[in-house]
């Protein structure tokens, strides 16, 4: 009998630290991902804000308003579809480089690809309004609180749909880049309603996986494993709001 006091006592013990790391693991995911999209929102704000001026230059970009050299540069000449290819290309980079990083190299290399996050997004200052621009905002950030709060509470496991919403996204990629050179307003519209769909789906399936890797693996993980998986879930989640937020702002934003 007092052998299974014992053994009830150090099971609960085990829970209560499991318990505790999964909270500090979680606030650690968090706290990462904010700091990258306050990163990214600095960085495209500045850089939205230098594109736009109302002095006259060659560049006009709509009635009143011209675009810099800055802006030229940026979205008018070939060096666009470097932008607009560079997060892309950073987040593969990333994912094979993360075993040979440090969890500070990593992190680092976090904040880097959210600046070019930041620039590769600035455009939307040019197309739309401040105000709504905040507003989608503010509603992404409703949205994504409720959906990764359902994904980390919810007893019921929702990993079958990771391959579903994975198939989903590589299709939501090839189209998109299709829609490049089609310009189909139709195309457009069923990438934006899609696109929230499926980045809905992937926060709640994110943040369930982060929290169901970390019970399963907590016990053999050191502490630079387990910092490194805590930007890893931090990059998940910070593509999944990144991306709610854009497809959101094709039907919230208040285009100039």
């Amino acid at each position: 009998m007092a052998d299974l006091r014992s053994m009830r006592t150090a099971t609960g013990a085990r829970t209560a630290q499991i318990d505790e790391g999964l909270r500090a693991h979680m606030n650690r995911v968090y706290s990462t991902m904010s700091v990258g999209l306050a990163v990214t929102a600095l960085v495209a704000w500045a850089i939205g804000t230098m594109t736009v001026s109302a002095t006259p230059t060659e560049y006009l970009l709509r009635e009143g308003q011209y675009l810099t050299q800055i802006g030229y540069t940026l979205f008018a000449s070939p060096l666009k579809w470097v932008l607009m290819f560079l997060p892309l290309v950073m987040v593969f980079a990333f994912g094979a480089m993360i075993n040979r990083l440090s969890a500070a190299g990593a992190q680092l290399f976090f904040y880097v690809f959210a600046a070019a996050m930041g620039l590769s997004i600035s455009w939307i200052f040019m197309v739309f309004t401040g105000v709504s621009i905040v507003q989608t905002f503010l509603v992404t950030s409703i949205a994504f609180a409720g959906l990764s709060l359902y994904g980390y509470t919810t007893k019921r496991d929702i990993s079958g749909w990771g391959a579903f919403l994975i198939m989903g996204l590589i299709g939501l990629i090839v189209a998109s880049i299709v829609n490049i050179f089609l310009g189909s307003p139709a195309l457009h519209f069923a990438i934006s309603v899609i696109g929230v769909l499926i980045f809905a789906g992937l926060t709640a399936y994110d943040t369930q996986k982060i929290k169901t890797d970390y019970i399963q693996h907590a016990h053999a993980m050191d502490g630079e494993w387990l910092a490194k998986s805590a930007i890893m879930g931090a990059l998940n989640l910070y593509l999944d709001f990144i991306n709610l937020f854009m497809f959101l702002l094709q039907f919230m934003g208040s285009r100039e």
